[in-house]
């Protein structure tokens, strides 16, 4: 049974209103919201399906169970999402690469389109040789209307490329990750959201590295933190 999450109290904003500054202790909300991470050690091999089904134990190849991740990783969540075509994704399929994650809703007409130009433009800032390290994430908290196709219809819109990754989850996987953002968020009566508005960069373990809040300012700094992943 996972623990009780946390109520956080949200006041009324506008979709294009910032966030509150991320407070860094959230991050210990990790070991409450997340699973605990396998215990240390070295990784565990099993024996593959084929080997099992007809090759010795000693000779057989060896699968190695991938490591733990680290008490301060995203990717410790276990939430469901679906990406823009369907497929099941798990937050930590991420890992390897740098990450830059929005939590957005695709239907917003002000916020939400103006932090995306924003991600393009970091894009554009990678060199050319470093934009394959870099993955750029895009999780709706509409889970209702923000469907697969709805999202697939947003990346043809904005013209958004192959490392560009567009989620749709279960409202309490939408939930957990937001807490540990610190990205609060509000369904108002006409279906819009209002929201904070907050940019994470997180390292190839899913480690928040950096994090831009508001829709000014603040893009060179980001640029910095995610080039010096990408290096």
């Amino acid at each position: 049974m996972k623990p009780p999450r946390p109520h956080r109290s949200l006041a009324r904003r506008t979709c294009h209103l910032t966030s509150d500054k991320f407070p860094i202790a959230a991050l210990a909300l990790a070991l409450l919201l997340a699973p605990a991470a396998a215990a240390a050690g070295e990784a565990e091999a099993k024996p593959c399906a084929a080997c099992r089904a007809a090759a010795p134990a000693d000779s057989c190849c060896r699968e190695v169970a991938p490591a733990s991740f680290s008490k301060e990783s995203l990717y410790q969540l276990d939430g469901k999402f679906t990406d823009d075509s369907g497929r099941p994704f798990a937050l930590g399929d991420l890992r390897g690469r740098a990450v830059v994650l929005d939590m957005f809703f695709a239907s917003c007409g002000y916020a939400c389109p103006l932090t995306v130009t924003d991600l393009l433009a970091l894009e554009g800032r990678l060199p050319a040789n470093a934009r394959g390290k870099a993955a750029f994430v895009l999780v709706s908290f509409d889970t209702k209307r923000d469907t697969p196709a709805a999202l697939a219809r947003y990346r043809a819109e904005r013209g958004l490329g192959t490392r560009w990754i567009l989620l749709h989850g279960d409202p309490d996987a939408v939930r957990e990750l937001a807490a540990l953002l610190g990205v609060k968020y509000r369904r108002e009566a006409d279906g819009s959201f209002s929201h904070s508005n907050v940019i994470t960069i997180l390292n190839a373990e899913g480690e928040i590295v950096h994090q831009r809040t508001g829709l000014q300012g603040g893009l060179d700094e980001a640029a910095q933190a995610l080039g010096k992943l990408t290096q």
